[in-house]
Order: structure tokens, then C-alpha cells, then sequence
């Protein structure tokens, strides 16, 4: 195959199932996807949800990198409104230190959550000394990228320890803007397929970050779900939904049910709003049939890397899905 396949685990809780137990599985998909050739494993950011047990990537990678041997292990990922930059920067110079050449930070713009867990995660922060999104991703490069000839190490600020191999940075986005955005810093960018699949969306997203970053492709993420047949994998969507909320003068948010577009309307007190059901983007088949789909992806628009999000909850089936998709894909390679 001509791209690469790499993973995106939010850690899902089945019913019934401890958070303990859900994070041991995750362990156990990172050590199995290196087994079964996936380039990268990402760990999402959730907050104030039963459902998922990841709001802290970054101490999911330092546990999975110490019982991986070679895999690309990253965030998929922060939430960098909730933190200082310099933070984010100590934290994962660390982990570039633990582990060169291994450590990925994907950087998002969205909360990760609904607006009661993101008062508490800003309690105290001043919005107006934060700065813009871009102003705040500025900072933290210039931390994951320090002057190492600078001798003044009392009287200069530095997010130690200072790695032999900086982090690889992407940004994670579906939008100009955030295309723009990563060209001008140099950082990789991540369309969000699995979140819109517009497809004249992508194609303006992926033509312009390539034109600002002098070539550089972007990778996409996208949602998978891979069974023995057709029928099997239509069974094991046909419960997914997306609906969209839009809040008037106001930031909107995609959710995986109409209960939590409810909950997000009530939590942030919102009047002027709309709850929009939308069809999830997905591709779903067998792996013959979603190999098919991401070819035409790879030939149409260069996608050299994908990153896979299966939304299936169910242990067995999911661990199935993403099997299929990596043995199809080493047999054809």
C-alpha cells in the first residue's frame, strides 16, 4: 500500500466494563498495533464522560511507551485552551526525553468536553492574558523549540528538560484556517475527516496547506469500521449518530448523541441555539471494500496517512474491525 495506517484510541468504556479495565485494553491495542504495523497510536482527550477514560493523553503515553518497543505514541489531542503552553512544553519534552524519535503532539482547538467540565478545567484563568488560539500555539513552539546556544540558563525561560529529538508536532483541524495556521508554524496538520467529511472541504484544506507548506501533505483522520461483510459492518453502525449544535454569537460542537447536545445547551446557558442531526462520515465495509475507499482517498487527493477512529464501543468487534483493516493491509502490501 502506498499510505500508512495509524490509530486514534479515546479509551472506551463498553457497559458494564470498569475504567480500569477499559485502559488495560488500550494497552493491550497499542502493544497489538505494533504488532500488526500501525505506524502511530494516539490517545484522545475526553473530559467529564463515563464513556471514555482518557482526559490525560499525556500520562497514557509515558504508560504506553513503556511497554511498547517501537510505535509512534501521541496525543490526538490536547485540549490546549485549558493549559499553559509552557505546560504542555515541559510535558511532552519530557516524553520526547523518555523516548526520542517516538513522541507525537497533536494539538486541538475544540474543549474535549461540554462547558461544565471546561469551567473547571479555565477556573481562575484570565482569558484575556491566555491570547488567541494561535497566539497560544506561537508560544508553545517556541518552547518545544528552544535556542540550545543560549548560555544565560538563569536569565532565560526554557521548558526543561530539553530533548535530543523534539516532539513532532501536528495540528489537528478541518478548516482553512487551521491549515494557514500550521503552514506558517511548520507544524503537520490533521484534517478531521472522522468529525467532516465534506469532500470539497478537504480537498480546499489539503490544496491549501500544501501550497503554504511548500509541498507538505497533511494527514487525515477518518472513521472505520471494517467486518467479515457488508451486512456486518452496516449492523455495527447502524446505532452511530452526530448531531451538530450551533449557538448564536457563540462556539458550536459536534456530539455523538441528543442527549449531549441537550446537556451542552444547558451547561453553557445558551437561548439562540440549533441541534442539527447529522449522518456520520465513515467508511464501512470489509477490509477489501474500505481499502477501496482509502485508495481513492490516497489517489484523489494525496493522503500518504490515515488515521484511524473506529467508534464501536464493543470490545470484540472493535478490536475485529481494526485486525481486519492491518492484516488486509500488510497481505496487500
Amino acid at each position: 500500500m502506498a499510505y500508512r495506517l495509524s490509530l486514534l484510541d479515546k479509551a472506551p468504556v463498553a457497559e458494564g466494563e470498569s475504567p480500569a479495565a477499559a485502559l488495560q485494553r488500550t494497552l493491550q491495542l497499542a502493544q497489538q498495533a505494533e504488532e500488526w504495523g500501525y505506524h502511530r497510536f494516539w490517545l484522545a482527550e475526553h473530559h467529564n464522560t463515563a464513556q471514555l477514560a482518557s482526559p490525560s493523553p499525556e500520562l497514557l503515553i509515558a504508560w504506553i511507551i513503556a511497554q511498547t518497543r517501537h510505535i509512534r505514541v501521541g496525543s490526538g489531542g490536547v485540549m490546549l485552551q485549558h493549559y499553559s503552553p509552557y505546560k504542555v512544553a515541559e510535558n511532552f519534552n519530557l516524553l520526547a526525553s523518555l523516548a526520542p524519535g517516538r513522541v507525537d503532539l497533536g494539538i486541538g482547538k475544540a474543549p474535549g468536553g461540554l462547558p461544565l467540565s471546561t469551567r473547571a478545567l479555565q477556573l481562575g484563568v484570565q482569558p484575556s492574558e491566555k491570547g488567541s488560539f494561535a497566539e497560544q500555539l506561537q508560544l508553545l513552539d517556541n518552547w518545544l523549540q528552544p535556542d540550545r546556544n543560549s548560555h544565560d540558563d538563569d536569565e532565560r525561560l526554557q521548558a526543561t528538560p530539553l530533548p535530543p529529538r523534539p516532539v513532532n508536532r501536528f495540528l489537528l483541524g478541518a478548516s482553512e484556517e487551521s491549515a494557514r495556521l500550521a503552514a506558517s508554524l511548520g507544524w503537520q496538520l490533521v484534517f478531521a475527516a472522522h468529525l467532516n467529511g465534506d469532500r470539497q472541504l478537504l480537498e480546499q484544506v489539503l490544496s491549501t496547506y500544501s501550497h503554504l507548506s511548500n509541498g507538505q501533505r497533511a494527514l487525515v483522520a477518518v472513521q472505520v469500521v471494517v467486518a467479515d461483510s457488508p451486512a456486518g459492518a452496516d449492523l455495527l453502525v447502524s446505532s452511530l449518530r452526530h448531531y451538530h449544535v450551533s449557538v448564536k454569537d457563540g462556539p458550536g460542537v459536534n456530539v455523538a448523541s441528543l442527549e449531549q447536545a441537550e446537556r451542552y445547551v444547558r451547561q453553557g446557558g445558551y437561548r439562540d441555539y440549533q441541534i442539527e442531526p447529522r449522518t456520520p462520515s465513515l467508511l464501512k465495509g470489509t477490509a477489501a471494500q474500505v481499502h477501496a475507499q482509502l485508495d481513492a482517498l490516497h489517489h484523489n487527493f494525496g493522503i500518504d496517512e490515515f488515521i484511524i477512529d473506529t467508534p464501536i464501543a464493543e470490545p470484540v468487534a472493535r478490536h475485529h474491525s481494526l485486525a481486519l483493516l492491518a492484516t488486509h493491509h500488510l497481505v496487500a502490501a
